[in-house]
């Protein structure tokens, strides 16, 4: 091969390559080596689909549903881009028997269309939106590998990991966002070997880049002028978002603005005393100057007094994860969560937002039972000594690693007094 990332060169015999995969395939499955004509990038995705204890008669699971699902794909950057991919690939797709696909970062199919015979097929393999598709989750496969990889790809026949997806081809390309490089998903063409040509790849990318083009015509989603934006999940000092102006505030002004803005009828001077400080000692002289220097940095008309308040609407990460929790949005509210509220904060009312918004999440995602899920909290640093977490994780996926950090847990926390041991919520750090 002079191009690893094409799967047939001119000319190769496709039946001829795909007996020589599949006894490839079976070996590797059987003695874990990879064997000629494996392409580098497949034998490296094999590795890594091993690696994370996909099997090859395993399948994909559907994890967004209904309203959940709409609700996703309304929100997701790329669907502002789906006319435009719809436009370059759909006759293409329908007229080849082929479907188009498009997926997030994470490798969940959002929107699959075409043919409607090839539908019905693809169907039967879980090739359908709300699927995960991740390389992590199904093995080697297009979609899944081209974000696993950031790289356009294509994957022919048995070259996928699983087994039921052998039958088909398919090639896909990462789209980025343009203004931060980061991938938002990618587009996928899957259908039958004729994908396989050079061409197929060549297109897919160029469907990519005009999906990337077309993204960087559209100004970032503008707040209204009257609405503020509050970040405030994994810092310790928020951001405050208005007009396109973004002022990074202290960790004091960060509290004030977090209360504030959930309680939009304002705090009297005594309630923001007894929410942000531990030490009662603090005057209220210590708290009107923080304010004061707070509505300097806001501009005017922007934090009002008597009550202590918020002039104008406020959108918050933190409202974003509870409004998605309280309507049953799981794997949303998980996408929404940038980590633990102000993880530096002492102040008490902080603390107990930041504990009950957490616990929350936490609480739905063992009750939700996907393993992805589970693995995406026990692996970040707020959730690596979960000791919960690691013990549903282990129920559903008990492989050596996740069976060995779940043993420790429970052993530290059988320990002698004064040994350390695991707190069974996350630690927000």
């Amino acid at each position: 091969m002079t191009d690893p990332w094409v799967a047939l060169e001119p000319g190769t015999d496709p039946a001829e390559r795909v007996r020589m995969l599949r006894r490839a395939h079976e070996r590797f499955t059987e003695a874990g080596t990879v064997e000629r004509p494996v392409r580098s990038v497949v034998a490296e995705s094999w590795r890594r689909s091993a690696r994370a204890g996909v099997g090859p008669d395993g399948t994909a699971s559907v994890e967004l549903m209904d309203g959940e699902l709409g609700a996703y794909r309304a929100e997701h950057p790329l669907a502002r881009v789906m006319p435009v991919i719809r436009e370059l690939v759909g006759t293409f797709a329908a007229d080849g028997e082929h479907l188009l696909a498009v997926c997030d970062a994470q490798g969940r199919l959002l929107w699959v269309e075409g043919h409607p015979a090839t539908r019905r097929r693809a169907d039967r393999m879980n090739f359908v939106p709300g699927a995960r598709w991740a390389e992590n989750a199904v093995g080697t496969n297009a979609p899944g590998t081209a974000v696993a990889v950031d790289r356009p790809v294509q994957v022919f026949a048995a070259e996928h990991f699983i087994r039921r997806v052998q039958p088909w081809t398919c090639a896909a390309a990462p789209v980025h966002d343009p203004r931060t490089g980061r991938v938002l998903g990618a587009v996928d063409i899957t259908g039958g070997d004729g994908l396989a040509h050079p061409h197929s790849l060549g297109f897919v990318q160029a469907v990519a880049r005009a999906a990337e083009s077309q993204l960087a015509l559209f100004t970032p989603p503008e707040t209204p002028a009257d609405v503020l934006e509050l970040t405030a999940l994994g810092r310790d000092e928020a951001h405050l978002t208005a007009g396109g102006r973004k002022v990074r505030l202290s960790r004091r002004h960060s509290e004030i603005a977090v209360l504030l803005a959930r309680h939009p009828e304002g705090l009297t001077g005594d309630e923001l005393l007894c929410a942000l400080y531990e030490d009662g000692t603090v005057t209220p002289v210590t708290l009107r100057a923080e304010l004061a220097r707070l509505r300097r940095l806001l501009g005017p008309g922007v934090l009002g007094s008597r009550p202590y308040r918020l002039m104008v609407p406020v959108e918050s990460d933190v409202a974003v994860v509870e409004r998605r929790l309280e309507t049953g949005a799981v794997t949303s509210a998980a996408a929404a969560y940038g980590g633990p509220l102000l993880p530096g904060s002492q102040a008490p009312a902080v603390v107990r937002l930041r504990h009950r918004l957490a616990d929350g999440l936490r609480t739905a995602l063992i009750a939700r039972r996907d393993p992805d899920l589970l693995a995406e909290w026990a692996h970040a640093p707020w959730g690596e000594d979960d000791l919960d977490v690691w013990r549903a994780l282990a129920a559903i996926r008990p492989t050596a690693a996740v069976r060995t950090r779940w043993e420790e847990l429970e052993s530290e926390l059988a320990a002698p007094p004064g040994w350390p041991r695991p707190v069974a919520r996350p630690a927000h750090r």
